[in-house]
């Protein structure tokens, strides 16, 4: 007994380590409307606004913030054949201040705004450059503000499950388990998998939520445990992330007698990060989705040798931005960032992977599987290099 409890214990302190980017998705908003974007003369450089927290009382996003910076920057040294004038505009972590940022980055001539962070800053930010008809590429993963002028750059939910359930059922893992957490986050990331699995040939196994708390997640295991039995899945998609319910799950649904060589766990979330989730025995064997890593390899070296030190996790998405505005610009039209020319079929190249707006203001993004094998992360199936080709 007193072995068990040291486990949970031990377990239990990833509840405490929740990283930064997944507080992006908690906050939802409303669709919005707007103009089809500015007419811009690509003989000269293009205005585009960075907006960034600088000024937050939270030191991490003072820290992105610079990283965000710096990867802007370095994309714009990348462009060939069109010019960047980038401007950085602080919205200190706060709607009110992105807001007033954006308003003044249109006055100064911005013909597109990148970022900002989080939803309800980017919500802000685009109801104000809507009524000046400027478009939205939000840093934000939350697809639930997306919408008219309003893009966002993270990688979503939709992404990640239309990826890992495709997969799924090529392996004939078809008969999928939901398992979510009753809060907001935990219930889009349901819909998104149901939404994955209704439209990828595969058969919803029922579903388990559970409250946030260790508590009920422990209480959780015999459900979870019968329902995958009763409806006979063979694979369990879980929510959950590896600061979070992820690393009990993983350790107690064995123990309770569930057998993983016939029932595949599944990821929402990477596995990888914080990096000593790998050496977890539970989360051996699982599948997760992951930018090309590659391609983010590459960029990390380049921000490192430019800059000294590596970039955050989210700092590509910066990138990613400047790099689908430099390819647009360099068609030489002058409708080049209208809401048409953004959401092209044939994508862009970004760090992670290519990418692609979608016309309900999402994205598309080119996504590999892996596993936890020995402690490491082993890709399994590579990340698609064009739309069209396999796991599109």
């Amino acid at each position: 007994m007193f072995a068990q409890f040291a486990r949970l214990r031990k377990v239990a302190i990833w509840l405490l380590m929740l990283p930064l980017f997944t507080v992006l998705a908690a906050c939802m908003g409303g669709t919005l409307t707007g103009n089809t974007g500015p007419s811009i003369n690509t003989r000269a450089p293009v205005p585009v606004a960075l907006l960034v927290p600088i000024g937050s009382a939270d030191t991490n996003e003072q820290k992105l913030a610079q990283d965000l910076e710096n990867a802007a920057r370095l994309a714009s040294t990348d462009l060939s054949g069109v010019q960047i004038d980038l401007r950085v505009y602080p919205t200190a972590g706060n709607p009110s201040k992105a807001q007033e940022s954006t308003q003044q980055a249109i006055n100064d001539g911005a013909k597109i705004i990148i970022g900002p962070l989080r939803a309800e800053s980017a919500t802000a930010a685009a109801q104000t450059a809507s009524g000046r008809g400027v478009n939205v590429l939000a840093f934000s993963n939350n697809a639930a503000i997306a919408g008219g002028n309003l893009f966002v750059l993270g990688q979503t939910f939709d992404s990640t499950a239309t990826r890992l359930v495709d997969y799924a059922v090529g392996q004939g893992r078809d008969r999928i388990l939901t398992v979510f957490a009753n809060n907001d986050t935990g219930r889009v990331g349901k819909v998104a998998i149901d939404r994955a699995i209704a439209t990828n040939g595969a058969v919803s196994a029922g579903s388990v939520s559970y409250e946030f708390s260790q508590e009920a997640v422990i209480n959780a295991v015999p459900d979870i445990r019968s329902s995958a039995e009763t409806n006979q899945a063979n694979a369990i998609f879980f929510t959950a992330n590896t600061a979070g319910a992820l690393p009990l799950f993983t350790q107690m649904l064995p123990e309770s007698g569930l057998d993983t060589e016939t029932t595949q766990y599944i990821g929402l979330s990477r596995w990888d990060t914080p990096p000593q989730t790998l050496e977890l025995p539970g989360v051996q064997g699982g599948w997760f989705a992951l930018p090309d890593p590659q391609r983010n390899s590459q960029f990390r070296a380049r921000y490192e040798a430019a800059y000294g030190n590596p970039p955050h996790a989210l700092a590509g998405l910066a990138y990613d931005g400047i790099a689908a505005v430099g390819a647009l610009a360099s068609s030489g039209k002058s409708d080049a960032l209208t809401r048409s020319s953004l959401i092209q079929p044939a994508g862009f190249q970004g760090v992670n992977g290519v990418f692609r707006f979608m016309p309900d203001g999402t994205n598309q993004r080119a996504l590999a599987v892996a596993t936890v094998e020995n402690k490491e992360v082993v890709v399994i199936s590579p990340a698609p290099t064009s739309f069209g080709s396999a796991g599109f």
